[in-house]
């Protein structure tokens, strides 16, 4: 099941996701996004993102290899078709994404699951792009002024996440993620084998 989490910059989607992948490492993975943004202190190549030049990312953009790909805070982001299609073949995966992003995904793959996670107040998301340490008032000025519009978009998602509280919000987003195995089309082939077992009798 492919599962896009969304949210304005700062509501603390990765911090999120980097929980739920430590604490579900096992059963779901994260699809790797390419970016021409600089890479922070703490950040790895591969790990967090591809950081790639606007020429590499714009060849991809003309060889259509990205399933997304938006233009963010003058930055480009995007997510190549490969890191999807070979990752969601190996289980559960997850999508660090915009709303921009979430808009083209839902318009190609309607069958995923899209979680839009915010604060409640944008003092918070002040407050959290302000300890990251690497915005600018500026810069900050205008993702808060973005995450107005983005934050009327919430009735485009399928769950809403309040992230107040971190363990909180995991635990929902935990929470969405079980219950998606137990969907009908998650469950098709368990059911296909145990229609089989109940036509054959109970005594076979």
């Amino acid at each position: 099941m492919l599962y896009v989490i969304s949210g304005p910059s700062g509501c603390g989607k990765s911090t999120l996701i980097r929980r739920l992948l430590n604490e579900m490492k096992t059963t779901v993975r994260f699809s790797v996004s390419h970016t021409t943004r600089p890479r922070r202190s703490m950040e790895l190549h591969g790990k967090d993102y591809y950081f790639v030049s606007e020429e590499e990312f714009q060849s991809m953009i003309r060889s259509n290899a990205f399933l997304e790909w938006a233009v963010v805070h003058g930055l480009h982001y995007g997510t190549s078709r490969e890191e999807v299609e070979s990752k969601l073949g190996q289980g559960d995966l997850l999508l660090d994404l915009d709303v921009q992003g979430a808009r083209q995904v839902r318009a190609k793959c309607p069958q995923a699951v899209f979680v839009f996670v915010v604060p409640s107040h944008p003092k918070e998301l002040r407050r959290r792009l302000e300890l990251r340490g690497s915005n600018t008032p500026e810069s900050i000025r205008e993702r808060l002024a973005a995450a107005r519009n983005e934050v009327e978009a919430y009735e485009e998602f399928d769950y809403i996440v309040v992230n107040d509280f971190l363990e909180k919000a995991a635990q929902e987003i935990r929470s969405i993620i079980v219950c998606g195995k137990c969907r009908r089309e998650s469950r098709a082939d368990e059911m296909s084998s145990i229609l089989n077992s109940y036509r054959l009798g109970a005594d076979s």
